[in-house]
């Protein structure tokens, strides 16, 4: 078993040329969806890290302590770059990047005691289900030929190298909070709820925030314009049966692994940071 490795990267966002506003194939609709998205991969991970340390003295199995290592490693990484890119975002008045920008304020030290009210268990349950979201988007991302066209071809080069970089070791570690949570004892009506209840409200709950920071940009009413672009987002994220993907979790018995990315691991594997790899030159 390889164990997910922490890369020590760092990524020139705004070198040599300065980021754009619409820096997602000039869409306005795309690069407003991955700036919430980018804005809440901050807190996010932070949070996914203490749902897992909270279990930490309860794990004896070396194997999986080494993976738990590794996942917070890479998870406290992916966490720094999306700082670095979200300080960029912030000339364009992204509200979501603003929103989401909690570390070492008031606003994370509210969201850790609200973590501390929530059942130990529930919260790792709903960072193993969380991670089956990012694991689901990030096969997409790196197995679609209509989205490698638009990432590699028409997207900022810097965020398209965090985004193959951070899907790829999502890929990595997808199931490491899920056997954390079996390993402590997880029930299973507990694990399918929470994801039951993330599948439900997350494609509302993204809709609404993608119209409250669209509707900040007086540059984007467009409404034509925001028609065109919306159903071609909608494709990049939910086209090719990414919902049905999602919905396997709430199978009993469903593990990550049921899913198999082992092929396209290696694959980008050396895409990435083989000896000619795309990001060999950023790791540190």
């Amino acid at each position: 078993m390889e164990y997910p490795k922490v890369r020590r990267i760092l990524f020139p966002f705004g070198e040599p040329e300065p980021i754009a506003k619409y820096f997602a194939d000039d869409n306005m609709v795309l690069s407003h969806t991955l700036s919430i998205l980018s804005g809440s991969f901050p807190p996010g991970e932070d949070s996914f890290i203490r749902s897992v340390r909270r279990f930490s003295d309860e794990i004896n199995d070396p194997k999986l302590k080494k993976r738990i290592s590794g996942f917070i490693g890479q998870e406290a990484v992916h966490g720094q770059q999306h700082d670095s890119l979200n300080e960029n975002l912030k000339q364009f008045r992204y509200p979501f990047v603003y929103i989401f920008d909690i570390r070492g304020k008031a606003r994370e030290r509210a969201v850790i005691r609200i973590e501390r009210l929530v059942p130990r268990k529930a919260h790792l349950a709903g960072t193993a289900a969380a991670e089956h979201y990012t694991a689901t988007l990030a096969r997409r991302m790196l197995s679609s030929p209509d989205v490698q066209e638009l990432m590699l071809k028409h997207a900022d080069p810097q965020v398209a190298n965090l985004l193959h970089w951070h899907a790829f070791e999502e890929l990595e570690h997808k199931s490491v909070a899920f056997d954390v949570y079996r390993t402590v004892g997880g029930a299973e009506w507990l694990r399918i709820g929470v994801m039951f209840l993330l599948f439900t409200s997350a494609i509302p709950m993204a809709a609404a925030a993608l119209l409250i920071s669209l509707a900040a940009d007086p540059q984007a009413w467009r409404p034509l314009r925001l028609i065109r672009e919306a159903r071609k987002t909608f494709k990049i994220f939910l086209g090719d049966g990414t919902i049905l993907e999602l919905a396997q979790y709430m199978r009993p018995g469903f593990h990550p692994d049921d899913i198999d990315t082992t092929g396209l691991l290696e694959e980008w594997k050396i895409e990435l940071f083989g000896n000619k790899g795309d990001l060999a030159q950023y790791v540190k």
